[in-house]
């Protein structure tokens, strides 16, 4: 996994969404918005749920950042 990729890089692809949004529709949006590889990648590790709100999404991606 890329570990220079922060909450923050996540979110820069996903201004506009509607939440709650599921994992497969933040990747799809962030797709859509030109996401490289890179954060692509990352994201299809965040847990496959329902994200109520950015900060909820940041939050999970933190936590991800954090494993070893």
């Amino acid at each position: 996994m890329a570990s220079n990729i922060t909450p923050v890089d996540i979110q820069r692809f996903l201004g506009g969404i509607d939440y709650p949004a599921t994992k497969q529709e933040l990747i799809d949006y962030a797709t859509n918005k030109g996401a490289d590889n890179d954060i692509l990648d990352f994201m299809a590790k965040l847990p496959d749920r329902s994200y109520d709100d950015p900060a909820e999404l940041s939050k999970a991606a933190g936590e991800l950042l954090r494993e070893p």
